[in-house]
């Protein structure tokens, strides 16, 4: 059986509820009888794309009769009606009194049936249910059902074990134990007053009043006053992080006491609307400039590092420096990798697959941005332009799972228990949750645990991939 990598989509409106949960949980298959043929069942398939097809599956009267005689008896086994012992009532009055019931009952286990047959004799690779065409299922009449689904593209993925890719040196030079010291050193800084003019790396406390044309940015952006008129706030000058775009870096060179007037441009895609594109003046007064002080490399640095002495130190920093370096040199071996499989074949992915990654990428892309402070109105404007980049990013990823799902089965891989207690463990501990809560609560959610299911035979996979790759050392 090939791997299967991603949930069955939800079938079309026309059917309710537990119907989807006929067609697409084999566990309620146990309620049709497989050797319970009365007439041959036809099945007729007709191509949408590659990878769409619709699949006709019709049944004569009388198997649909057979099929509702069964759920009588079982209807009857368990009715409890007045003036008959349990199994014994006349067919007519059963079917009377539980009509609405068997009538539900009887369509599901023939959508069932059909969806089951219909695979099985197509011999069609099936991934997802993509619609079920209405149909009046009543004993003593035929009835065709018609499903469109989306199969498995027809490709072969070969030649690869040894993909040639460079690697990147893992060798760890002095230059970059000491920029990592500097580093470390750096979050422990203290920050003291200092009377002289503001460098790179100090923290410069000033007030500031911002104008675009003359008008106050508190009257154009009235619901953002940090952009607009703050009394006293802090920027350290060099940083990327700067609330004001290139406001910490114009303070540079100013003392306490100092007064400027610095030009400001917001880029066109600034997290406020308002500001987006236009060019600001902001009169702004140093306050207080702190600079940055580095502690010394003394005992009680050390101790606080848990090492005795600067060797010592120097030692953990290059294993610390080697480790980073290690996991920057298996990302990028696994991205030459994922590119290189994904130039070796071309093949049609079906649609429903690229629809559903590009909606869950769409998700993430819109909570991370709103997470950054992106505002909801912007992302709405902007969707359009989100759902393409999402739809291309998802067909790449459809197109490497299908990939890789090929790979896994052709090399027997596959996830284990050990696999999922080893995720759990690590998803547990990322979230602040016990490992037997998590459990729980996936227990609740099957399509959840299929994609983690996927994503952990994927990971597998292109780990072995790395492990069977021709590595050529990148010097240096």
């Amino acid at each position: 059986m090939r791997p299967v990598f991603l949930r069955l989509s939800t079938l079309s409106n026309s059917i309710d509820r537990l119907e989807k949960c006929y067609l697409v949980c084999p566990i309620f298959s146990g309620q049709l009888k497989p050797d319970h043929q009365q007439d041959a069942v036809k099945i007729d398939i007709e191509d949408v794309t590659d990878t769409r097809k619709t699949l006709a599956v019709s049944f004569e009267a009388s198997e649909i009769e057979a099929e509702e005689a069964q759920l009588l008896k079982q209807f009857a086994s368990q009715a409890k009606i007045p003036g008959f012992r349990p199994g014994k009532a006349p067919v007519a009055m059963v079917r009377k009194r539980f009509a609405k019931g068997v009538a539900d009952e009887l369509r599901q286990r023939v959508i069932s049936k059909a969806y089951q047959d219909g695979s099985k004799e197509s011999k069609l690779d099936l991934l997802n249910v993509v619609d079920l065409a209405e149909a009046d299922i009543q004993s003593g009449s035929p009835v065709e059902l018609r499903f469109t689904v989306d199969v498995r593209p027809q490709f072969d993925v070969s030649d690869y074990k040894g993909i040639a890719v460079n690697g990147l040196s893992e060798e760890v030079s002095e230059s970059e134990i000491e920029e990592a010291i500097k580093s470390i050193r750096s979050e422990r800084a203290e920050f003291s007053p200092a009377d002289r003019a503001a460098t790179k790396g100090d923290y410069v406390k000033f007030s500031h009043e911002g104008t675009i044309d003359g008008q106050a940015i508190s009257e154009i952006a009235p619901d953002k006053p940090v952009y607009a008129k703050m009394p006293q706030t802090w920027e350290e000058i060099g940083s990327e992080h700067g609330l004001i775009p290139g406001l910490g870096d114009a303070l540079e060179g100013l003392k306490t006491g100092d007064k400027k007037e610095v030009e400001v441009d917001f880029p066109a895609d600034f997290t406020v609307p308002a500001l987006q594109g236009k060019k600001a003046v902001y009169a702004v007064e140093v306050l207080e400039v702190r600079e940055r002080k580095l502690p010394e490399l003394d005992e009680a640095f050390f101790e606080a590092q848990g090492v005795k002495n600067m060797d010592e130190f120097r030692e953990r920093v290059s294993s610390y420096v080697k480790g980073r370096k290690s996991q920057e040199r298996r990302a990028d071996i696994r991205r030459q990798i994922t590119d290189a499989l994904a130039a070796k074949v071309d093949f049609p992915l079906p649609e429903s697959l690229i629809e559903q990654e590009a909606q869950m990428t769409m998700e993430r892309v819109v909570r991370d941005n709103l997470q950054k402070g992106v505002e909801q109105e912007k992302l709405e404007e902007n969707k359009e332009q989100i759902h393409a980049e999402s739809r291309a990013a998802a067909a790449q990823a459809v197109k490497l799972q299908l990939i890789l799902g090929q790979i896994a089965e052709k090399e027997s891989i596959e996830v284990k228990d050990e696999d999922l207690s080893r995720y759990l463990v690590n998803r547990a501990y990322q979230t602040g949750q016990k490992p037997e809560a998590l459990a729980k609560e996936l227990r609740k959610d099957q399509d959840q645990v299929r994609r983690i299911r996927s994503s952990l035979l994927h990971d597998k996979t292109l780990e072995f991939l790395i492990d069977q790759a021709s590595v050529s050392e990148i010097q240096g």
